[in-house]
């Protein structure tokens, strides 16, 4: 019998960078990769905190609305995951990879980025700005964008930090920088907003499966991040024979 769910949403920017501390803090304690991602998602957080700060968006507590909303999907998941129950398809293939050893740090980052990228955003825009109001949420939802792309770069060098061999994957075409923007500032911001519109849109007695469905997809494009062609794998184990076994050290570096 699954676990009742202790999960109480954040309420503003703050709650979910100190949630997101939590996760790194027990993720450090119990050496977990679950740990990458959160990492990676504070910093994000903490970027976008700024961004409303000084101005950068239309509608700030806008912004801020659809960040809390759409962390709360991450945030429920994971809980549900830890919890003993199922959260969706697309989550479920992160946090479970989470439990090996095998992937590089790069894999587990696509991997989070995939679920909340691809399947949570379009979600939170559209519980943000339902029906007729999405087209106003558009200009800062595309700010973002900017915003992840001016992070790239420290991104890149923080992984560097911890996997040395990461330029390997230059000489065989899997560049990481290309590999970054195509899931956060490429097809994968598109995807989102393309089904924000739809959710908006859509009959509520209809959402439950439309989300289903797009859960399916997503999670189907998590299978080449998982377990890329035969071709990568031996440089992709090379990689990865460079990379810390152990989590601390990575968050360090994540969070540095």
């Amino acid at each position: 019998m699954s676990a009742p769910t202790s999960f109480r949403p954040a309420t503003s920017l703050d709650e979910v960078v100190s949630r997101l501390d939590d996760v790194i803090a027990t993720s450090r304690r119990n050496n977990d990769r679950l740990g990458f991602f959160a990492c990676l998602y504070r910093s994000v957080t903490v970027r976008v905190g700024q961004g409303i700060a000084a101005g950068r968006f239309q509608d700030g507590p806008r912004m801020e609305r659809l960040d809390v909303i759409f962390a709360n999907r991450y945030l429920a998941a994971l809980d549900s995951y830890q919890s003993g129950r199922r959260p969706t398809k697309s989550w479920t293939v992160a946090f479970e990879a989470a439990r090996g050893s095998s992937l590089l740090i790069l894999q587990h980052l696509l991997l989070g980025m995939n679920a909340h990228i691809n399947l949570d955003l379009g979600i939170a825009a559209a519980q943000t700005s339902p029906g007729r109001d999405l087209p106003g949420l558009q200009h800062d939802f595309r700010e973002i964008s900017r915003l992840l792309g001016e992070m790239l770069d420290d991104v890149q060098d923080r992984i560097a930090r911890v996997s040395p061999w990461m330029g390997v994957l230059d000489r065989i075409g899997m560049r990481t920088d290309e590999e970054i923007c195509t899931f956060c500032l490429g097809g994968s911001r598109d995807l989102a907003w393309k089904s924000a519109q739809c959710f908006a849109s859509v009959d509520s007695a209809r959402l439950p499966h439309e989300i289903n469905a797009l859960d399916h997809v997503v999670a189907g494009l998590a299978v080449p991040i998982r377990s890329p062609g035969v071709l990568l794998r031996p440089a992709l184990a090379a990689v990865r024979l460079r990379e810390p076994r152990e989590v601390a050290p990575v968050l360090d570096a994540m969070s540095a």
